[in-house]
């Protein structure tokens, strides 16, 4: 007789019972945790041991890890704004469809003429060219003001030949400003040789006036006596030698109506400052960015005398590099970051004069100055991180405003340009008095406080800035002006004997970045292996510990 087959027993539990199998277990494991934390034998979290010091480059390790890090989160950063500026946007239009919905037929009418009737923008090259060519149309003579620390480069040749060559006998007249900045020596030569061309006024603006009802108020307190600010920024020099020049030029014109002069030259020169010093009060507004002056502005010195204010010539895109980031008219513009700005000027200077002025210590490239220089001033962002776009954005001020002290020499070889020949000069010197304008610049240079040689740092011009005076100039040659300034930066600019490293490693990262930004590449930064750095006291000895 066969046995019959025995069946397996069943897995599947009722629910009392299965739930009374997890209560016992959360109970056992329960009881383990408080033994455990009795006998003090808890499981602590392990921390990130980090890299070992004897590791190899540790420093560089740290550094490239510390950068691809910020990276990482200005990307993030950047895209959560997109996002909310995407939302907000999208919100703002569909209140904007919703209103035009419930708004009658009459007011639609009245808003689509209000929008027809707006004027230019005034931001827009179009518009500054034509306020720039009407102060030149309109004035009788026109100064083109000059940065002492770049005479050369803050010359535009094209404005020169029009108001000289265009008719109307118009006069020109340099004016050299901001010479309490360069050395004494330098700002002498420069003077001896822009007279040859031109009559030329050494001039030191007043950076601190103060508006008339401030001093009003004041004196009512203080007594008039205390109320006049004697400090440096304050005090202006070569404004009684040009407004005497200038009245005396209008005398001999005998013209009934007041000499009108139009102040012209790029941005950050001190166009507005030299008219608030000739008036004495605060009637232009001043700042160190580009288009603060946006349009004609005239001012009356006296009864015989007109001053006109005008925008910054605008620069030509076929400009170098270089001349166009010393007045930081591409940072601005959009066209180039701070950083690379910054890296621009650093290559064109000598390195141990930059540490001398900003007292940081030796530096490879400029990421490493802005980090040293943020961590300096203070910059610093969440963590301790050093914040280098306001390091970048602090140096780049102090070269397109009134504070740091650079100069650029004389060339030896220095010729006229083409436009300016020899009856072009004497008609140009003619109708001043010259040897007012020679005494009151020794006047002015005996009373200017100038820097030593020393703390002033050297910079290579890079010759006359191209300008445009109408935008028709532009649109044809916009496309191969954009092909040169890509060549430009393409190409290594000249470096002076002493100035800083190459510095090749960082283009390779950023284009790592962008190709793959949320994976993270560690990258050998260079180091100088040369025979001078070596040393063998902090040489490693392998023979010690491995034999």
């Amino acid at each position: 007789m066969k046995r019959p087959k025995l069946r397996k027993a069943s897995k599947r539990l009722s629910c009392a019972k299965r739930y009374k199998i997890q209560r016992k277990v959360r109970e056992h494991n329960r009881k383990l945790k408080k033994e455990a934390k009795k006998k003090g034998l808890q499981k602590r979290v392990k921390k990130d041991p980090g890299v070992p010091n004897s590791a190899p480059f540790k420093e560089e390790v740290l550094r490239e890890a510390e950068q691809r890090r910020l990276q990482i989160e200005e990307e993030n950063e950047r895209k959560r704004q997109a996002k909310k500026e995407e939302r907000a946007q999208k919100r703002k239009n569909e209140k904007e469809t919703a209103a035009k919905k419930a708004e009658p037929k009459a007011k639609k009418a009245r808003t689509d003429k209000t929008e027809k009737q707006t004027g230019p923008n005034k931001n827009s090259k179009q518009f500054l060219c034509a306020q720039l060519n009407k102060v030149i149309d309109a004035s009788d003579v026109v100064i083109e003001v000059l940065d002492a620390r770049d005479p050369l480069g803050s010359r535009c040749p094209q404005l020169e030949e029009a108001v000289l060559l265009g008719g109307g006998n118009k006069k020109l007249l340099l004016v050299l400003n901001k010479i309490d900045l360069v050395p004494k020596e330098t700002a002498e030569r420069w003077i001896e040789c822009l007279q040859k061309e031109l009559p030329v006024v050494a001039f030191k603006a007043s950076t601190r006036i103060r508006d008339k009802t401030e001093i009003v108020k004041k004196s009512r307190v203080v007594p008039s006596n205390e109320v006049l600010d004697k400090s440096r920024g304050a005090v202006c020099f070569g404004s009684v030698c040009l407004t005497e020049l200038l009245s005396s030029y209008a005398a001999k014109t005998q013209n009934e109506a007041a000499l009108k002069v139009g102040v012209v030259g790029f941005p950050n020169v001190g166009k507005s400052s030299l008219v608030n010093s000739l008036k004495g009060a605060l009637v232009c507004h001043v700042g160190t960015n580009r288009g603060t002056t946006k349009t004609m502005q005239e001012v009356h010195i006296s009864k015989i005398l007109k001053v006109m204010d005008s925008p910054g010539v605008v620069a030509s895109p076929s400009n170098p590099p270089v001349a166009l980031t010393l007045r930081s008219l591409q940072v601005e513009e959009g066209h180039l970051g701070v950083l690379d700005a910054v890296r621009t000027l650093l290559k064109q200077c000598d390195q141990s004069q930059i540490m001398l002025q900003y007292s940081v210590p030796d530096y490879r490239n400029s990421l490493e100055f802005l980090t040293l220089l943020a961590k300096k001033r203070g910059y610093l962002q969440k963590g301790g991180v050093p914040n280098t776009e306001q390091a970048a954005s602090s140096f780049l001020s102090d070269w397109t405003g009134a504070k740091l002290s650079y100069h650029c020499r004389v060339p030896p070889n220095y010729s006229l340009p083409a436009y300016m020949s020899d009856d072009v000069v004497t008609e140009a010197r003619s109708g001043w008095d010259l040897k007012k304008v020679k005494l009151g610049n020794e006047e002015t240079l005996k009373g200017v406080k100038f820097p030593n040689q020393a703390s002033s740092i050297s910079f290579t011009s890079k010759g006359p800035t191209a300008g445009l005076l109408s935008v028709s100039e532009e649109t044809p040659a916009a496309d191969d002006a954009e092909e040169k300034v890509e060549q430009n930066e393409n190409k290594e600019p000249d470096q002076p004997e002493d100035s800083c490293e190459v510095e090749e490693p960082e283009k390779p990262q950023k284009t790592s970045l962008r190709e793959n930004p949320s994976r993270v590449r560690f990258q050998s930064a260079p180091k100088d292996i040369s025979l001078s750095t070596v040393s063998t006291d902090d040489a490693y000895d392998f023979n010690t510990d491995f034999k």
